[in-house]
């Protein structure tokens, strides 16, 4: 499996023996720079590709829990990040609880205060909360190990003052990993969770385009990626929780399909 100790491993035993090839035969410059250059693709490929585990193992779908990794079962997962927003989420909350369909929100620490009845609410009417950072800053994946784990701390404290609660599920921000974020999640005791079902809602703006773009996508023990930030997915929301059941799936809590526990 790639991942980065193995790639590490791979890639000094490559140093090694160019520089060998050099000191007896003489290469240029330029194979070396060939040699970081792949090297530093990989990284970033590792890095960006949060179904990757490259640097940590994510969980991303029900299929991360089953032997050999396949699943057939028509269970599915939805899952909100960014939030609290008093903007949208209240209404999310409402056609959740109109259509009876339990999810996780990934919340953002410094978005909790002013928000603690709708955290409250969350927690009330049978969803869970995650942590998504307290900062999520632009400039977070450049964090040291040290710095992250005291954001990721601070996280739950807030998500403690106001439910009682400790999140044990993690989602990184913008879905990056890194040495230092995996070394942090490792300290916290966090269980990571990606998905496998990115419905880029940040991106697309149109109700109709994002519905059909993720309904396209559907299949057995997904995890969806939404935010409870944008208008789209509250609007779409309805039609889609609709039309995948009329696909004969059933919608289960991204914690029950994974087999772990919520809260510390």
């Amino acid at each position: 499996m790639l991942n980065f100790r193995n790639t590490n491993i791979l890639f000094v035993l490559l140093v090694v023996g160019l520089i060998t090839w050099d000191l007896n035969h003489g290469v240029g410059w330029y194979f070396y720079l060939l040699l970081f250059v792949v090297y530093s693709l990989v990284l970033f490929w590792g890095s960006a590709k949060v179904t990757s585990n490259f640097y940590i193992k994510v969980l991303n779908s029900a299929a991360d829990r089953l032997p050999g990794g396949v699943n057939t079962g028509k269970q599915i997962a939805i899952s909100f990040d960014d939030g609290p927003s008093g903007k949208f989420t209240p209404g999310i909350l409402d056609v959740l609880n109109a259509q009876q369909v339990p999810t996780v929100f990934f919340c953002i620490g410094k978005n909790i205060a002013g928000n603690e009845v709708l955290l409250k609410r969350i927690v009330d009417e049978g969803h869970i909360i995650g942590n998504h950072s307290y900062s999520h800053h632009f400039w977070f994946d450049m964090y040291s190990s040290g710095k992250m784990t005291e954001d990721l701390a601070t996280m739950n404290v807030e998500t403690l003052r106001v439910t009682g609660l400790k999140p044990a599920l993690f989602r990184p921000p913008y879905g990056v990993t890194n040495p230092n974020l995996a070394k942090a999640i490792r300290s916290g005791g966090f269980t990571p969770v990606g998905w496998n079902i990115r419905s880029m809602d940040t991106v697309v703006k149109e109700p109709e385009k994002l519905l059909a773009n993720t309904l396209a996508a559907v299949k057995p023990g997904a995890i969806v990626l939404f935010h409870d930030t944008c208008e789209a997915t509250f609007l779409m929301l309805p039609a889609f929780i609709d039309k995948v059941k009329n696909m004969g799936y059933e919608f289960v809590r991204p914690d029950k399909m994974l087999n772990v526990s919520p809260y510390a």
